[in-house]
C-alpha cells in the first residue's frame, strides 16, 4: 500500500494554515464545535454549489461569535444582489446554530491556481460527457499561462465507461511533494457519471516560501561576528579584488 501524505497538512504551521481555528475548554464544547463546523461548511457548500467556492475558513471568537470566511471565484453571485443572499445565508446558520455569524467574503484573483477549483471543473467537464484527457491538459495549460511551476492531475475509475477502473495523470512542470518551503494547493473532487464515480485529483505548485528570521543581523551583533555575505547566485561570479600595482614593482 503506498504510504501518502497530504501536502496540506504535511504543511501546517510552516507556510499553511489551518481552515479552523478556535480552542475548546472542555470535550463536551468540542465535539459541539466540531458538529457545528461540519454544517456550516455543508450548508454553505449546498447553498453556494454554483459560486466556485474553493475554501471555507471558520473563526470563532467570545463570548458567542463565530466568523465565516469565504474564498469564492464568483463574488457576485455569493453576495447576491444588495447582499441579499449573504443576509439570508447568516439568518439560516444564525437558526441552525444558535450563534452569532459574521460572513466575510474574499474574492480569489486567479481560480486558475486553485486546486479545489481546478479539481472541481474537471469533475463537472467529465460529468458533461467532455474527454477526461482533453479536460485535464487545458486545466494543465492555463495553469501554466498563469504562473504555475507545476502542476500534476491524477483521473481514476471507469474511464470513458471502461468494464475496469483505470488511472491516468497530466503533469507538467515540477511538483516537490516532500520539499516542506513548497507552496503546493491540494484539491479533489468527484465526478457523478452513469458509470459511477470518478475521482479527480490536483496538485498545483507555486514556488517556495522561505520563513522569515527575525532578528537575524542582531543575533550575529550580539556574538560580535561579522553577518555573513550572501552567496552569488549560481551562474554568477563574485567580482575579484583589484590590487593596485606601484611602477617600482
Amino acid at each position: 500500500m503506498g504510504q501518502k501524505v497530504h501536502p496540506i497538512g504535511f504543511r501546517l504551521g510552516i507556510n499553511k494554515d489551518w481552515q479552523t481555528r478556535w480552542f475548546a475548554g472542555r470535550d463536551s464544547d468540542y465535539a459541539a464545535q466540531v458538529r457545528e463546523d461540519i454544517l456550516i461548511r455543508n450548508l454553505l457548500n449546498e447553498r453556494l454549489a454554483d459560486a466556485a467556492v474553493s475554501r471555507i475558513e471558520i473563526e470563532r471568537k467570545p463570548p458567542n461569535e463565530v466568523v465565516v470566511t469565504i474564498h469564492t471565484a464568483r463574488p457576485g453571485v455569493a453576495i447576491g444582489r444588495g447582499g441579499q443572499k449573504v443576509e439570508e445565508l447568516r439568518h439560516v446558520l444564525e437558526e441552525r446554530t444558535g450563534k452569532r455569524i459574521r460572513l466575510v467574503i474574499h474574492e480569489i484573483r486567479v481560480p486558475e491556481l486553485e486546486a479545489p477549483l481546478v479539481a472541481r471543473s474537471i469533475a463537472e467537464q467529465i460529468e458533461r460527457r467532455v474527454s477526461h484527457k482533453r479536460a485535464m491538459k487545458q486545466a494543465v495549460q492555463r495553469a501554466l499561462q498563469r504562473g504555475a511551476l507545476g502542476i500534476k492531475i491524477t483521473v481514476a475509475g471507469r474511464l470513458g465507461g471502461a468494464e475496469m477502473k483505470r488511472k491516468d495523470t497530466e503533469r507538467a512542470g515540477r511538483v516537490p511533494l516532500q520539499t516542506i518551503r513548497a507552496d503546493i494547493d491540494y484539491g479533489t473532487a468527484e465526478a457523478l457519471t452513469t458509470y459511477g464515480r470518478i475521482g479527480v485529483k490536483v496538485w498545483i505548485y507555486k514556488g517556495d516560501i522561505w520563513p522569515e528570521r527575525p532578528g537575524f543581523e542582531e543575533r550575529f551583533a550580539r556574538a560580535q561576528l561579522p553577518v555573513p555575505e550572501e552567496a552569488p547566485v549560481a551562474g554568477e561570479t563574485a567580482e575579484p579584488e583589484v590590487v593596485p600595482v606601484t611602477a617600482e614593482e
